[in-house]
């Protein structure tokens, strides 16, 4: 499991140990694309020779090392997501990129704390303080999504139509209809600060969940959580 934290990127295993890898930079955006290809934003650590803010920079060696992709010294992006439509980046405005390198600047009705694009990325979801907001044409125009929960972060499965969110308070929500219904979960116990959702061959849904004390993690759709690391 891999973890983007301010002092860069880490490998989690299965028994908690983590090992760092790559340079030291404060991940604040983090979106994988593919096998061992990432793309981040944030700011360099010490000694590290990258832009501040380092823009939309880009590994495809699993985070072992970093390159420029664009805006540098120019977005932090704290909300940033990634789909086969291309690439969708929140730095104080909504901006979206078909190929990394040439951007537009969309309009959204309220600041997203996260943004998670649905494999195909026409569907998008944002998660803000006035409620889960949805889009349907790439974040080219949004609707609120009035039967959702209030959720922190969120993200999609791979599948397409699994989705777990978690609240601030901590609690899980789970959606397998693409986010129109939602289920309640567990809750954790720790306000979060991050959710990835995977989807096995088997169909059951794994869910990994960064709060504020522990990574915690679920092998059945939400059910039920252990501690990774943490706490």
């Amino acid at each position: 499991m891999l973890l983007a934290t301010h002092d860069g990127l880490f490998e989690v295993g299965d028994g908690g140990e983590s090992t760092h890898i790559g340079p030291v930079i404060d991940l604040m955006g983090f979106a994988v694309r593919g096998p061992g290809h990432f793309l981040a934003s944030g700011h360099p650590g010490p000694d590290v020779d990258l832009p501040e803010p380092v823009g939309l920079i880009e590994s495809t060696d699993g985070g072992r090392t970093w390159e420029p992709r664009s805006r540098q010294g120019e977005s932090d992006f704290h909300a940033l997501t990634v789909s086969d439509a291309g690439v969708l980046g929140y730095d104080g405005s909504l901006v979206r990129s078909a190929d990394g390198d040439e951007w537009e600047q969309l309009l959204i009705p309220a600041a997203p704390a996260t943004l998670a694009a649905a494999p195909d990325g026409r569907t998008i979801l944002a998660t803000t303080e006035q409620g889960l907001l949805s889009s349907v044409d790439g974040g080219s125009s949004w609707v609120g999504n009035d039967g959702a929960p209030l959720l922190q972060v969120v993200d999609w499965a791979d599948d397409g139509m699994n989705v777990a969110g978690v609240d601030p308070s901590g609690s899980v929500w789970t959606s397998s209809d693409a986010a129109v219904t939602w289920q309640p979960g567990p809750r954790l116990g720790s306000p979060p600060q991050a959710v990835a959702a995977t989807s096995s061959a088997g169909g059951s849904l794994r869910i990994a969940v960064v709060t504020t004390a522990a990574l915690m993690e679920s092998h059945d759709g939400g059910l039920t959580f252990d501690v990774v690391l943490g706490e």
